[in-house]
């Protein structure tokens, strides 16, 4: 993609945080948008003030991914309002900073289909019509926790892994056919990713969700298969090809343990 201006982003998780930051980001890029979230409130107020700032239009679709069949839903009533895809955010994804047996299953659960399923059939239902237009793209957020194992945030890590893999591989289907899908690996952000995950992050240094979207948006127009957002958090996904697997496990634990809310 060469730029974004008339374009049509579907983003989710477009409620708050990164989210949101790249909804207002693309909007003064000039895409037209398609926001989904659980709050209709919230979407509607995000939606009320990008229309205000910037010629673009605005599409809110109310849906929680979290749930079973929700994602083809989602897919289903775009189309039923005829809106094309151009570029698909796959943001919404949360996480729980605990001792693991803390939580229940139904938690992981949810977790898994939101951070896993629902971005895996998204991601199915948009390329074949990127492929018919010869052009198209996918920002999938993953997180540097995504490059190592991490004790006490494990479930959420993991399903970054997948992100992070998966969308290389997609990358390296697609790329050739005009279509680049980007994972996006941000460090510690300032949003509500921290109070949901329960986690005590005083003290860790926050990039701002605004500097976030921007730097994927820019990684994407690049054509990179993946955007570390940050030098530190760049240097810090590099620690794994340098230390043992077993050093490796024990440096996140001692760090990730620390932050745990007991």
């Amino acid at each position: 993609m060469k730029n974004l201006k008339n374009k049509t982003a579907l983003i989710t998780g477009a409620s708050s945080g990164i989210g949101e930051a790249f909804a207002y980001e693309l909007a003064k890029q000039g895409a037209n948008l398609i926001i989904t979230a659980r709050s209709a409130q919230k979407l509607e107020t995000i939606a009320t003030l990008i229309r205000k700032a910037y010629d673009v239009k605005v599409s809110i679709f109310i849906e929680n991914l979290a749930i079973g069949g929700s994602a083809e839903q989602l897919f289903n009533a775009i189309k039923k309002e005829n809106l094309n895809i151009d570029l698909l955010v796959n943001n919404a994804g949360f996480g729980k900073w605990t001792n693991f047996l803390d939580q229940s299953i139904s938690t992981y659960e949810e977790m898994i289909e939101l951070n896993i399923t629902s971005l895996t059939t998204l991601s199915q239902l948009v390329i074949p019509e990127m492929l018919q237009r010869k052009e198209g793209g996918i920002i999938n957020v993953a997180s540097t926790g995504a490059f190592q194992p991490c004790p006490y945030i494990t479930t959420y890590c993991a399903s970054k892994a997948f992100v992070l893999s998966f969308s290389e591989g997609l990358y390296g289907e697609f790329y050739k056919k005009g279509i680049t899908i980007t994972a996006l690996c941000p460090g510690n952000t300032a949003t509500g990713f921290q109070s949901t995950a329960k986690a005590n992050t005083k003290g860790m240094r926050a990039d701002s969700s605004e500097t976030v979207a921007k730097e994927g948006i820019k990684a994407l127009l690049k054509g990179k298969s993946y955007k570390v957002v940050g030098t530190d958090n760049y240097i810090t996904t590099l620690l794994p090809r340098f230390l043992t697997r077993k050093a490796i496990i024990n440096l996140v634990a001692k760090m990730m343990g620390s932050k745990v809310n007991n």
